[in-house]
């Protein structure tokens, strides 16, 4: 029967080289991914644009080479700026004009009452300022 340190140093084991394991995994992967995309890259190029444009073709280092400088220029997506407007989206989840809404929801009455008795009551309100001024 094994002893409980036999059992821990055995989890430990299998969980280190499980984890070696994936690192190499992903290593792998993304390398071929890498592979993957410049050659499709070069293919794409190669096709398209000596037919199109006139431009010679290309090998897999040119194009990987393209492929690079185009995401330095236009940038390689995600990362730290799209969490931040993530962040920013869930500030404002509340919407800041609710309040307001409701006075909105009012204002089908305000050509009635204009009509009615709105440029009385306008009046009314400026002489009732104007002599409070004039104290």
């Amino acid at each position: 029967m094994k002893s409980k340190i036999e059992k821990n140093m055995e989890k430990s084991v299998r969980f280190y080289v499980y984890k070696a394991f994936k690192i190499v995994f992903f290593i792998i992967l993304g390398l071929s991914i890498a592979f993957l995309v410049g050659y499709i890259v070069m293919r794409l190029w190669n096709w398209l644009m000596p037919d199109i444009f006139g431009l010679p073709a290309i090998d897999y280092w040119k194009a990987v080479g393209i492929l690079l400088l185009s995401k330095i220029i236009f940038g390689f997506g995600g990362g730290s700026s799209h969490s931040k407007h993530k962040k920013n989206k869930k500030r404002f989840n509340v919407n800041p004009c609710s309040s307001m809404r409701k006075d909105f929801s009012q204002w089908k009455y305000y050509d009635e009452f204009w009509e009615n008795e709105g440029e009385q009551a306008y009046k009314n309100y400026v002489d009732r300022n104007h002599t409070i001024d004039n104290l």
